[in-house]
Parts: C-alpha cells; structure tokens; sequence
C-alpha cells in the first residue's frame, strides 16, 4: 500500500519487509546532544517497535536525526510508531531543554530492494557519526547498534561488509 500525504514526503507501507528510517528534528537543531535524551530516545524507539511487533535491526541516534533499520510485521503501522516515539520523546526534550516545538520535522522511510540495498543503507547508518564529525572511529560513538553488530559478526566480516559495499558513500538522504 502506498499513500501521499500533502506536504509530507510519501509512504510506501509493505507487511514483512526491511525498512530504513530517517527522522530529523526540526530546523536542524541540535536537540538530541544529551546522553539523557539519546537514552530516553532509543528506548522508546525500542519499545514503540517491539509493541507493534517489529524487529528493531539497527540504529544511530546523532544530535539532530536519527535513522533506524527495521523489519516491519504489518507496514501500515509504521506512522503509529514513528507518532508514539516523536510523541513521547517531544514531551521528555521539552522538559529537558524547555525547547520550543515543533521538535521533530518528518520521517522518510525506504524499503531496500536486496540484500545489497540493505547492506549499503546498513553501512551509511553505521558510518554516519563520522559522515557527520562526531567521530573519527566508529568505535567511539555510543548511540549506535555498530557495537552489537561488531560483536556478533567481527571485525573481520564488518571491513569485509564495508569493502563489498562501499555505495553508502553516495547515499544522499533528506538529512543532508
């Protein structure tokens, strides 16, 4: 199912399928810099998709987006989650920073086409701290699923992930 929505990007909902997720706060502001927001952040994001039963892959949390990759169960509830989440974290950024709202901007979603799709949207969510200057070593941004990934696969398979798709370099998304 696919729906468009005046003056939001469009939609594309598929029941069963991987999702990469972008989400930026409004105007580029840097809301998310506090370990106590990106905390709050990523558990709700975590419990927002485990209650619709979705598989939270991956994610980076940066100080003004986030993107996540995930596998649906049905797609139509991707706006519900991705309201749960803006929702409950606008209100905990409120009461951190008194910041003004809108806190949140929009969403993009895109649903890889393969396995190399999928690998080239995982390789530019894990490098993002670095695309963005956070880091210089991916090893030292915490507010990532690089870690577990690393620790599950090796580094031996993650440069070899790196090497075989190196077209996240060219990925350029709304954050930008």
């Amino acid at each position: 199912m696919f729906k468009k929505y005046l003056n939001n990007p469009a939609h594309l909902f598929i029941d069963n399928s991987p999702y990469f997720i972008t989400s930026a706060i409004y105007q580029k502001r840097n809301l998310l810099t506090s370990q106590a927001i990106k905390e709050h952040l990523l558990k709700t994001i975590q419990e927002s998709f485990a209650k619709k039963n979705w598989l939270l892959k991956h994610w980076v949390i940066l100080d003004n987006h986030y993107h996540l990759l995930a596998i649906s169960d049905k797609g139509l509830d991707l706006s519900k989650i991705i309201n749960k989440i803006h929702c409950l974290s606008s209100q905990f950024i409120c009461s951190e920073l008194n910041a003004e709202k809108p806190i949140w901007w929009n969403y993009w979603d895109y649903c890889p086409r393969n396995e190399k799709d999928y690998y080239i949207h995982l390789n530019y969510l894990f490098n993002n701290p670095i695309k963005h200057g956070l880091v210089t070593n991916l090893m030292d941004y915490p507010y990532s699923s690089f870690h577990s990934f690393l620790e599950k696969y090796g580094r031996k398979d993650l440069i070899k992930q790196f090497r075989e798709y190196p077209d996240y370099k060219n990925l350029q998304l709304h954050e930008d």
